[in-house]
């Protein structure tokens, strides 16, 4: 198959999150062989390209126009011409616009082409050091915490890995939150301004890392990428039994937090795992 651009494809074209070095030479064929871009943000895309040394019209296509200028641009593919679709940084579609514009194509049966590459979602989840078997992804958390507490919660007790993204003037607050249900075992890798210089991974409990990124505020800086260890598994053996009859007995009087230390210490059970278990009792 030729790395140019066929007539009447749309092309999913993945461009850096950070890195210009990041974007494939696929990549760079394609974007220098449609007819059109449709960019997120087209001064953006407009930069990268002239980095790039390419000249190609721009149409933007945004979260607030997307459903508009969908059919416009299925209709271009319709009469020939190739078109390919970028954001601002990453893989289009994974929390970026898109989506109209493909299941468009879908229903008229366009051919729709990847062109695989960065995706902050996978780079932060591949270098966590979490489980990679399975995970949920969660998008953009809600603004508001209430809002984001109730996601939290209603997620607390999977064993799977997930992930999340967050903003600067948001995570210090959200990573609150996480600890306000989670508790402050649950271990969290923050990564930070993935593929760029001030790159930062940190891997640690709750507790520890809302204070290094308090004590740090080049660490509330830049993009992030949220990954929150799953639950453990917890078994329903005499052991447990005897966990769960202890802390009953002491989250009657004590807090959590205080109880499933006690409780760790009186068992020898792991303190985030007794933790756990007096979060699914108190549910």
């Amino acid at each position: 198959m030729s790395n140019l651009a066929q007539k009447g494809t749309l092309y999913i074209v993945a461009t850096p999150i950070g890195n210009l070095s990041d974007l494939s030479e696929r990549a760079k064929t394609i974007l220098a062989s449609v007819d059109l871009i449709a960019a997120e943000d087209t001064r953006h895309t407009k930069k990268l390209l002239q980095h790039l040394g390419i000249n190609r019209p721009l149409l933007a296509l945004h979260e607030h126009n997307e459903d508009a200028k969908s059919e416009l641009v299925a209709d271009r593919l319709m009469s020939g011409e190739a078109v390919a679709l970028v954001s601002d940084a990453g893989t289009p579609l994974i929390s970026d616009p898109g989506f109209p514009l493909v299941r468009e194509c879908h229903q008229r049966s366009i051919p729709v082409s990847p062109i695989p590459g960065p995706s902050a979602l996978i780079a932060g989840l591949s270098a966590s050091g979490l489980a990679t078997d399975e995970f949920h992804f969660l998008g953009f958390v809600p603004r508001k915490s209430s809002a984001r507490r109730e996601l939290f919660a209603a997620r607390s007790q999977m064993t799977s890995t997930w992930v999340f993204y967050e903003s600067s003037h948001r995570i210090v607050e959200s990573l609150r939150d996480l600890a306000a249900i989670l508790g402050e075992f649950r271990r969290v890798v923050l990564a930070r301004e993935l593929t760029k210089l001030h790159e930062t991974i940190i891997s640690a409990p709750l507790s520890e890392l809302i204070d290094r990124v308090i004590s740090d505020e080049n660490q509330q800086k830049g993009e992030f990428v949220v990954i929150v260890e799953g639950a453990a598994q917890l078994e329903e053996s005499e052991d447990f039994l005897e966990v769960d009859r202890i802390l009953r007995i002491l989250m009657a009087d004590l807090p959590l937090k205080q109880a499933s230390s006690l409780v760790a210490e009186i068992t020898g059970v792991k303190k985030n795992i007794v933790y756990q278990r007096g979060l699914a009792l108190k549910g």
